[in-house]
């Protein structure tokens, strides 16, 4: 895999390019800051006189509207929800660009899916950080960065891969490293690891292992303890120093037990499981569902919320961060 540090980057490309984000929120907001001070030259693109308008103002940036940055833009950098971009492209965006400019994402969602389909005469690119936007912008003011992803997904300039690898460097990535992809690779294993484990497996594990044990009769703040709160602490091991990392730092009981029970937790039924959404990600059909889920005012998604609100994990939870001072 081929992996670009600053050293390999030449922020040139971009010296008479005006780059536009278009979203002010969590990204946006982290990628527009970090680009703007390290020297490039940055407008923000927002619905005129809404949140984000008056927090881009605060921040100093040039803000106008989205149609606006469009039309003056070199680089169009989309940074508002995957489920709202391709209304917001054909409205407002796509009639701006022209000859040789560039379309750019942070994740190949729509681009993958065919729900934007660019003109023929744009670049379409990628850069893509590996973590929130409040990590993007505090890494970079502490002087490293977060690793990122970048790809090309249509070259009709010759240095689309150049644009996007200075946009990352501008942001800090460079300083971790930025990782070649394609926009297939990066959209399929980024929804799959959301689904399988960063959101729906994790959460359905904790679920499941705290009813276990309150439903046994356990208490349900002692459950809460040993099945989420303690999660991050196995997870922070994990993320500094690996799986034999984290291993090394648990207790020999605890090394003994999870190495010895965990197929049973995880088992060739549930392996099987995560092929079958890999494949209904792959198809297209996770994509239609939620653009279906979309079109219909999201009345799963709000159900769903509702009773994620009403576990008793969540109350209890609640409780005990507020005692752990988590919570206010």
């Amino acid at each position: 895999m081929k992996i670009y540090h600053e050293k390999d980057i030449d922020m040139g490309v971009l010296e008479d390019k005006t780059i536009a984000v278009i979203g002010y929120g969590s990204q946006g907001r982290a990628q527009a800051l970090n680009m703007r001070d390290s020297g490039l030259n940055v407008i923000v693109g927002v619905r005129k006189d809404g949140k984000s308008w008056n927090i881009a103002k605060n921040d100093g940036m040039e803000v106008t509207t989205i149609e606006d940055a469009s039309k003056r833009a070199d680089i169009v950098h989309v940074l508002i929800p995957d489920e709202v971009q391709p209304k917001v492209y054909e409205k407002y965006i796509k009639s701006g660009l022209e000859d040789g400019n560039t379309l750019s994402f942070s994740h190949g969602y729509n681009i993958h899916f065919k729900n934007i389909i660019p003109p023929k005469n744009v670049n379409v690119t990628m850069i893509a950080p590996k973590g929130p936007g409040a990590m993007v912008r505090r890494t970079y003011k502490e002087g490293f960065g977060i690793p990122a992803l970048v790809a090309v997904e249509v070259d009709v300039t010759g240095d689309a891969l150049d644009q996007a690898l200075a946009m990352g460097k501008a942001c800090g990535f460079a300083r971790a490293g930025i990782l070649r992809t394609t926009f297939k690779e990066e959209t399929e294993t980024d929804l799959f690891g959301e689904q399988v484990v960063l959101c729906g497996g994790v959460t359905e594990l904790i679920k499941a292992a705290f009813d276990t044990l309150v439903e046994a009769g356990y208490q349900p703040e002692i459950a809460y303890f040993e099945t989420c709160h303690e999660l991050k602490l196995i997870i922070d091991l994990i993320y500094e120093k690996g799986l034999t990392g984290m291993w090394k730092n648990v207790s020999n009981t605890a090394e003994y037990g999870g190495l010895t029970r965990r197929e049973r937790v995880i088992s060739q039924e549930v392996r099987n499981e995560m092929k079958k959404i890999l494949k209904e990600i792959q198809k297209g059909e996770f994509a239609r569902e939620w653009a279906l889920e979309n079109q219909v005012g999201r009345p799963v998604l709000k159900r769903l919320r509702e009773i994620e609100k009403e576990l008793k994990i969540e109350k209890v939870g609640s409780k005990l961060r507020k005692l752990c001072g988590l919570e206010k």
